[in-house]
């Protein structure tokens, strides 16, 4: 009984979308179709130029990511297609790897052993030393802590032990004598080890306040207040992450009530001795970030694009810690350079992927965007164009509409011959879309959306695809009625002197 009215119910439905798929030759269905997907695209990636009505995030909520996967999979093809090769290498990594802890020891370090790294390091004359570790608690193998925990026995031990210069107060030293930065990581969260502000350099904002468009965090997790005062900058480590992968990098935040730059504008910002970050911006959001005399364009968002190079091709930029302490390294890998020292061994690091899908260490992310702002070479996704690209998808479905069910027109003649030429004609179409964004991110480096295009453009094709299709089985029903019907025919006329 219930598989019966089923049936009826699927028949009827089938019934009615035929019926409206051919009425009016599909123009109504497919304009639904048009404007439908066409807010569905808008919504997924808001121009930030407008404020966001409150309907969008609960489409986002009903339908997440909707067209963003396809979006991210092929701005990841262009990469893949077209990865940037490094014309330069202002950094050098300085990577506490697996040889390293062999010969000197297990992590994390005493300060002292760290801050012998650095002294090492900054008797070469970098420009800058970026710091990609953290140290929010204090040194349990300092002195003092040390004679904490001995017996009451040891009291004439305990009070020499006092009488050192605890750990921190040596990496302070180290730290104060070079150029150094250190890393913190924001959280969204309170935690243990975590904190509400951060020393940090002014921000120059020129124009409309950008802490609304940039994302924030109310807690971070930094190093201890006397490593802080000593290091000449303090920056974020941050990557955004996108379903597990790196695409943008935010060259600033907001901590609380005020913005804090990312680790390579900060590098940048101590190595050109600038006392400040400058930060352009108007009502849509942030649109440069600068130090000095370079202006990196960003996103509303402070965030930049980052052009990956493959980590085939920066391999050249490590050197390890070990060799560095054993006085091994040629001077000129670290002299006016912009040093990286961070963790690589096995079970140490953070490990991302990129846009390339390779996975790397997050520390290889910092130096391609430090690279990436030598070179200026950016990708940009403007807002102007997602505007462009909604434009282009409705007057090109638009001029669809009009024209491909029109019986006079050579395409539609040609359609009622071939009744698949629409699906042919939507590929060529969204293949010659493809190969401009393709150019597009070759030559000028711009992120376009081919992929919605294809699929808001494909839809639309497809409901007269359809309509071709049901007319062709109309046309064959027919005829096949039309031959019953002479075969009815003619056999009456031969049963007919029988009956009589």
């Amino acid at each position: 009984m219930a598989f019966a009215f089923m049936k009826r119910f699927c028949v009827r439905l089938l019934a009615i979308a035929r019926k409206l798929l051919r009425a009016h030759k599909g123009r109504p269905v497919a304009l639904v179709v048009l404007f439908c997907l066409s807010l569905l695209n808008l919504c997924s990636e808001w121009p930030n130029d407008i404020a966001r009505p409150a309907f969008v995030d609960t489409l986002d909520e009903v339908l997440p990511n909707s067209f963003g996967t396809a979006r991210q999979l092929l701005f990841d093809h262009y990469q893949r297609l077209f990865p940037r090769t490094p014309t330069a290498q202002p950094v050098t990594i300085v990577e506490i790897d697996e040889k390293t802890l062999a010969a000197i020891g297990q992590w994390p370090w005493p300060r002292n052993r760290l801050a012998g790294l650095i002294d090492a390091i900054a008797a070469q004359k970098p420009l800058a030393i970026g710091l990609d570790i953290y140290m929010p608690e204090p040194d349990q193998t300092s002195p003092d802590k040390v004679a904490d925990n001995l017996p009451t026995g040891a009291a004439a031990l305990a009070a020499g032990l006092r009488a050192l210069p605890s750990h921190e107060a040596i990496l302070a030293k180290s730290l104060r004598a070079a150029p150094t930065i250190l890393g913190a990581a924001a959280f969204d969260h309170a935690a243990f080890t975590t904190s509400t502000d951060l020393r940090s350099a002014p921000i120059l904002v020129h124009g409309a306040d950008p802490l609304r468009s940039v994302q924030r965090f109310n807690y971070v997790l930094a190093s201890l207040p006397q490593l802080q005062a000593a290091a000449h900058g303090q920056a974020m480590l941050n990557v955004a992450l996108e379903q597990g992968v790196v695409r943008h990098i935010p060259l600033l935040m907001g901590l609380g009530g005020k913005l804090v730059p990312s680790l390579p504008i900060e590098m940048l910002r101590v190595a050109t001795g600038s006392s400040a970050v400058d930060v352009f911006a108007d009502p849509s959001g942030v649109q440069a970030v600068g130090v000095a005399d370079v202006q990196v364009p960003t996103q509303p968002d402070g965030d930049i694009w980052l052009h990956f190079a493959s980590i085939q091709s920066t391999q050249d930029r490590y050197v390890s810690a070990r060799d560095i302490l054993q006085g091994k390294v040629d001077p000129g890998r670290i002299r006016n350079k912009l040093v990286l020292v961070g963790l690589t061994g096995s079970g140490l690091t953070d490990m991302r992927t990129t846009a390339l899908g390779e996975l790397v260490p997050g520390i290889e992310i910092q130096a391609q965007v430090i690279e990436t702002i030598f070179e200026g070479r950016f990708l940009r996704r403007p807002t102007w164009l997602k505007w462009a690209e909604c434009a282009f998808i409705m007057a090109f479905g638009l001029l669809i509409i009009w024209y491909v069910p029109r019986t006079d027109s050579r395409l539609a003649v040609f359609m009622r011959h071939v009744p698949k030429a629409s699906a042919v004609l939507g590929i060529l179409l969204n293949l010659l879309i493809l190969s401009s964004g393709i150019f597009l991110f070759k030559h000028l480096g711009l992120l376009v959306d081919a992929a919605s295009i294809f699929i808001v453009l494909s839809a639309v094709m497809g409901c007269f695809f359809s309509t071709a299709l049901l007319d062709e089985d109309a046309r064959v029903e027919a005829a096949h009625a039309k031959v019953r019907e002479d075969d009815n025919g003619r056999t009456g006329k031969a049963s007919g002197p029988e009956v009589a």
